[in-house]
């Protein structure tokens, strides 16, 4: 009975979600006066200053099932990104640029706006970080993996190491997300995206950085990602329960 009520209430999130706009566009971005890139402010400050609660956090992160799932594993065609693990910093930094207009995501700025205020933030995001990375995610897949990845791997270790580390772990206190387990397709849409100053609330260092890739080079970088593993995070996807 649970279940049912859970999918009635995501069946009708979504529908308002489908007729709810983002919020107004601002002229603050990466290359905006007003906006630097992670100026702790606003209801981002206070979240940070919280303890979130992961059961609390449990509740309110059925909201986000209906794109993420259960598991925070997102989905391998890289639509919505893998969550689980991510460091507390990331989510909360990211969902309160999105509820403030700072990045443009509008299939998922009116769920991000259901949260209703800086504790459950803090709650979700607490949830979020201590489940497993699937392994299971998806990979690029192409008849030249062995290549693509080797040559990415190259890029990835003279430029992309420092800051998200030799696994893909990322550095919390930095803010900088972990990759490993991320879906291929995601990484190459975030990357391609920052280096075309799409996405407004990126790292202006990663943006140098990457602004000089070519289309090839952000593929094998991806296809290099997408494989690295965090040892001791990642876990296989569990079995569904038997039915008796």
């Amino acid at each position: 009975m649970k279940r049912i009520i859970l999918a009635v209430s995501l069946a009708m999130i979504a529908a308002v979600a489908a007729h709810a706009g983002p919020p107004a566009p601002r002229a603050e971005g990466i290359e905006g006066k007003d906006y630097r890139w992670n100026v702790p402010a606003g209801e981002k400050l206070e979240a940070l200053k919280l303890k979130g609660d992961r059961k609390r956090g449990e509740e309110a992160y059925e909201v986000c099932v209906g794109c993420h799932l259960q598991s925070g594993a997102g989905r391998p065609d890289g639509t919505f990104p893998q969550l689980a693990g991510q460091h507390t910093t990331v989510l909360l930094k990211q969902m309160a640029d999105i509820r403030a207009g700072l990045r443009d995501n509008p299939a998922m700025y009116p769920f991000a706006a259901t949260l209703t205020d800086p504790q459950e933030l803090a709650d979700v995001a607490a949830y979020i970080e201590q489940l497993c990375i699937p392994l299971e995610h998806g990979r690029y897949e192409g008849k030249d993996a062995d290549r693509q990845v080797t040559t990415g791997r190259a890029l990835y270790e003279k430029e992309c190491k420092d800051c998200h580390g030799a696994n893909g772990e990322g550095v919390r206190e930095r803010f900088y997300p972990v990759i490993a387990g991320q879906h291929y397709r995601y990484l190459l849409r975030q990357m391609t995206e920052i280096r075309d100053g799409r996405r407004r609330n990126a790292n202006p260092e990663m943006v140098r950085i990457i602004g000089k890739y070519t289309d090839d080079q952000l593929v094998a970088i991806s296809a290099y990602q997408s494989s690295l593993v965090m040892p001791g995070s990642m876990c296989r996807a569990r079995a569904p329960a038997s039915r008796k």
